[in-house]
This record gives structure tokens, sequence and C-alpha cells, in this order.
């Protein structure tokens, strides 16, 4: 039995797969699912990782997280950022405890309130674009999905005050993600994200004890989170709190960003879509924005094709079998949703925009089921629900009162193992349309 699954082509001497990890790691995983198939090794310096795709593959990768596989210790750079004792960074029972605080924050009626938000700051965002102009993708969708974050997490005084310089903060501190350069180096990024880091949880915890000074009434999320406390009633600590708010505004602003203008670009790719998506928007409240079928099957064709997460890594925490190799305790474990979602044996026509492959009876629902881009299991994105109903109505009411046409066609993702946004320029120019009917 071979103790490690083949490994890919290209390795360099000494630096192995390093380089091409860094700079080009779908193309590399792709080249992996040719030469050796489901299964492969990659050769990084000091290591090695393990790849594993398909559907079956990533159940394995699910299940078998906090037992076989570690996401504490794949993602040291997360621990830096946030702390080696905060939510999925934690062990289970840690991160269950602190879960079952934040979970009901995106169930039953607190979604409303939410959806109105989004309402007014997809508005606001209307009124800024005016009747006609151009714009860049990211960096106009960027700061309206950190204001919707801020106004729903935050509330409403904080998302007024959530200019560009907040949105430019948040990008500092993203900085700090580089999951292959050794960890305490006084990188450049890291030292800057550091210091975002520090000045956003000034900012964050200052919030928190202005609420319990001032509380609101009807309670908001921040309300809620300030007078917080777990199951067996001990107060959650403030370090907590403030790393929940962190946690949820950034990494709300970092897929979903990345998601909404992967949307919005495949829609504009395949302007039928965009006529079927306008015949079916009506109110925008919480029911209507639920009514929204094409779109939200757009939506989950647009994560199949251009996941933002498209990698998610683990660390083995013990040695373990996986189709007759031996995979050892240390390793890095990869999952790839950018490869796995087009594998053609699971996936009919793998590369085209076809948002009605989630119609097809028992097809469609396996297709939906084999999605991996919010994660899986226990770690699937908490705020998944939110960040759909986000991309509905911003896209809903967007498309209703303007008219788009992508400047730059076919763009590409931003190069790198970092959240793959689509790399700029990816630019739109639009004209309000005929008044609209919401």
């Amino acid at each position: 039995m071979d103790r490690l699954p083949p490994q890919v082509s290209g390795a360099l001497p000494v630096l192995g797969h390093v380089v091409e990890f860094i700079r080009e790691p779908v193309r590399l995983i792709e080249r992996g699912h040719r030469e050796v198939g489901e299964v492969f090794s990659v050769r990084l310096p000091g290591r090695r990782a393990v790849v594993l795709l398909g559907s079956r593959h990533n159940r394995f990768f699910f299940a078998e997280t906090d037992r076989k596989l570690s996401i504490r210790t794949a993602y040291p750079f997360f621990e830096r950022m946030f702390s080696p004792e905060f939510y999925f960074f934690a062990g289970p029972e840690e991160y269950r405890r602190q879960r079952e605080i934040v979970v009901p924050r995106f169930q039953g009626r607190q979604l409303d309130g939410y959806v109105e938000v989004m309402r007014e700051e997809t508005a606001a965002f209307e009124d800024h674009l005016g009747e006609s102009g151009e714009f860049d993708l990211t960096a106009e969708f960027g700061p309206l999905v950190m204001r919707i974050a801020a106004h729903c997490f935050l509330g409403p005084d904080f998302g007024a005050r959530m200019d560009r310089d907040f949105f430019a903060e948040f990008r500092r501190f993203s900085a700090g993600m580089n999951p292959v350069a050794p960890q305490g180096l006084p990188l450049p990024s890291v030292i800057r994200s550091n210091r975002a880091r520090d000045r956003l949880r000034a900012a964050l915890g200052g919030m928190i004890r202005q609420r319990r000074a001032n509380p609101v009434t009807p309670p908001d999320f921040l309300q809620t989170l300030a007078g917080a406390a777990y199951a067996d009633g001990a107060p959650v600590p403030d370090p907590v709190l403030v790393n929940m708010i962190l946690l949820f505004t950034w990494a709300g602003h970092e897929t979903t960003t990345g998601h909404v203008s992967w949307a919005l670009v495949d829609l504009l790719s395949h302007p039928e879509h965009v006529e079927r998506v306008r015949a079916e928007i009506g109110p925008l409240d919480l029911a209507g924005v639920k009514r929204l079928a094409h779109l939200d099957d757009c939506l989950h064709e647009t994560e199949r094709l251009h996941p933002v997460a498209h990698v998610l890594v683990r660390q083995a925490a013990e040695e373990f079998e996986v189709d007759g190799h031996v995979v050892p305790e240390g390793t890095m474990v990869v999952a790839a949703p950018s490869v796995s979602h087009r594998l053609p044996a699971e996936h009919a026509r793998p590369d085209e925009f076809r948002p009605d492959r989630f119609t097809e009876g028992r097809e469609g629902r396996l297709e939906r089921q084999a999605l991996i881009g919010f994660g899986g299991g226990l770690h699937r994105c908490t705020g998944v629900h939110f960040a759909y109903l986000e991309m509905k109505v911003v896209l809903a009411r967007l498309l209703d009162r303007y008219d788009f046409t992508l400047l730059d066609r076919d763009p590409k993702p931003v190069p790198g193992a970092h959240t793959k946004w689509p790399a700029s320029p990816c630019r739109v120019r639009y004209a309000r349309r005929a008044p609209a009917v919401v």
C-alpha cells in the first residue's frame, strides 16, 4: 500500500509545488485530477498535502472535520486574526457553545428585519448610482455589502458611518490571510492586518459597552449579543463577542462581495436569464424574496462555477486511510470546490451556466447537495441564508431598475490563493429603466 496518493507532476527541487500552489492553485488541482484522479498529493516545503475531489470525498472531508481532520490547525493565520479559542478555531465543544449564541440570529423573524435593511441600503446605493454611468463591480459592491452587514449586525447608526475608509480597513484586515507563508514572519501585509484588527476590535468593543449602557428596544443583533449568555447562564466574554461581530462582518463582505459580483457577470453574459429573473420580481419582503426561485437557481449556479472559497483546508489530526492510501497525521488535506463543482462525471456540461440544472428532479437535488462553496456539515457557513437573501435583494432591485452592460468580457478571478473575486477591471455600464414595479 502506498504511503500517500500519487503525486501530481511539476514539483520543483526543494520548493515542490509551493509556487504554483500560491499563484495558480486551481490550475495545479485541475492538472492533478487529469493525471491522477480524485485523490492525489502535492509536495510543499517540509510537508505534503493531499487533495480530495468529488462528492464522495467531500462528504468525508466535512463529516470527519473535528475528528480525523482539524480545521483549527489548518488555518493558523486565523488564530492571529481572531483568537485560538474562538468559534471553529476552538475545540468542538466550545465551537458548539459559541455557535448556539449566533445561529438564532440567522433564523425566523430575525430575517424580516434584515431584508428591510437590505432594501434600504440598496435603495441608498441606487441614489449613489444616479441615472447612468459605469462602475467596477467589486469596488462598488464591496462597500455596499459592508454597509448591509454593519447595519444588520451593528445597528443603523453604525451602518450610516460605514464608509469606504472602513471598507478599506476590512481589506487591510483580510490581507492577513496567507495559508502558505510561515506564521510569525513580520510580513508587511501581516503587520497591516494586525493593526487593522486592533483598531476594529477597539471600535467594536466600545459599541458593545455603549449598548449595555444605553440598550435599544426592540433589541437588534448587537443588543442581543451585548447581553448574551451561554446555555449554562455564564455571560459570553467580551473578547468572544467582539470576535463574533468581527467575523460575521468580515466573512460576509469577503464572500458575498465576490459571489454577487460573479452572479451579475453570469447573468449579463446570459441575458435570457436576466429577463426570467425580472419576470418573477414582486414585492421584496421576506416572502417575496423567497419566491425568487430562478434567481436562487442562478446564484447557486454561480456558486458552482465561481466558488469564492475555491479551496478549503484541514489538517489530518490522526492517520487515516482513503481509497487504499494512508494519509499520515499532520498532512494538509484540501477540498476544492473550484474543481469538484466542474467534474463532468457529476455535473452535466460542467462549464456552462445552466441554472435549470437545479430543477431537474432528483438530479437537480443532487446537484444542489454537491455544492460546497459555503462549506458543509456542522461547519457550513452560519450566515449562508443571510448571504443568499442579501444577494437576491440586491440583484432583484438593481435588475428591476437598471439595464446593465458588461464592459469587460470574460473576467478572470484574482490570481493567487486568496478569495476569488473577479479581478479588476470588471466594469458595467448602467442606465435607469422605466419606473419599477417594486
